[in-house]
């Protein structure tokens, strides 16, 4: 086998003397015990671990949450289209803005130009 066929060198510490003589533990300042912001999926409220984490329009999913409110198709990052916080597929976007021909009513919400009226009556009620 090996010998060593000069001194040996006692092994390294970690320890460093202070001036009082005593010796303390230095101990790496890059390590922290500091516990780790938790990311909530958007679809499930679970907890979304790095491996599995899907950012689309600033909203964190699992990779197997994040799918089409409309067909419940899994959706990747360039297979989808989104509106007002909710996704869709690509195809289901277009049949529900060509079914009523605008974003709101087709998604289900008031047209702008009722929330116009609206203003405008409130306008002239206030004026008279």
């Amino acid at each position: 086998m090996f010998q060593a066929t000069g001194a040996a060198s006692p092994p390294p510490t970690h320890e460093a003397k202070n001036s009082s003589g005593g010796s303390t533990v230095q101990r790496s300042k890059s390590f922290s015990l500091k516990a780790q912001v938790k990311e909530m999926c958007t679809a499930c409220q679970k907890t979304v671990y790095p491996m599995e984490r899907l950012v689309a329009d600033k909203f964190v999913f699992h990779n197997s949450c994040f799918c089409c409110k409309h067909c419940h198709t899994k959706l990747s990052l360039g297979t989808y289209a989104a509106l007002h916080g909710e996704f869709y597929c690509k195809p289901h976007f277009q049949q529900l803005f060509k079914s009523k021909g605008n974003y709101d009513e087709g998604f289900g919400r008031k047209q702008h130009k009722e929330l116009w009226v609206h203003k405008e009556v409130e306008s002239s009620t206030k004026s008279a």
